[in-house]
């Protein structure tokens, strides 16, 4: 079956399906929740389990583009990235959750959201070494290995 990446870093499009072809969800996204839903709920988080989830007012700079797709949705204090595998972060949903540290080595923290939100004391000691991730530089970077699908090629041929 020939695999196809769906660049998920500037498209809305929710998804795609297609016989015969298996498409993946790729690139480094982030979920940053509006400033008004701050509380002292994710501060507690914060600072008792160094867990920083993004806000509009403070979105970072990714330097790195994945397949799979890595929604970032928190950092933590030595510069590394908690998110979602291969979709939107959705701790309800059954994405896996994986850290990224500053060294772009990637781990498995929990199999789905519901998972990590009954391990957020003890996240740390909970790393298992992932490596189905594929970090480049970029998405041009990504697409001199690899073939991604052009969503307006697409909409023509419908």
């Amino acid at each position: 079956m020939k695999t196809l990446y769906l660049d998920r870093t500037g498209n809305r499009c929710i998804g795609i399906s297609a016989k015969d072809i298996n498409i993946v969800n790729a690139g480094t996204t982030i979920y940053a929740m509006p400033i008004s839903d701050k509380n002292k709920e994710y501060n507690k988080i914060a600072d008792k389990y160094d867990i920083h989830f993004i806000f509009d007012d403070n979105v970072p700079k990714i330097d790195f583009y994945t397949i799979p797709q890595v929604d970032i949705m928190a950092t933590d204090s030595n510069g590394g990235y908690i998110g979602t595998i291969g979709q939107i972060s959705d701790l309800e949903s059954n994405a896996p959750i994986c850290y990224i540290d500053k060294n772009r080595k990637c781990y498995l923290i929990a199999e789905n959201g519901k998972m990590f939100l009954n391990v957020l004391s003890i996240w740390k000691t909970c790393l298992k070494e992932y490596n189905h991730i594929t970090f480049y530089k970029s998405i041009d970077h990504a697409k001199q290995k690899v073939e991604f699908i052009d969503i307006p090629d697409i909409a023509e041929n419908l």
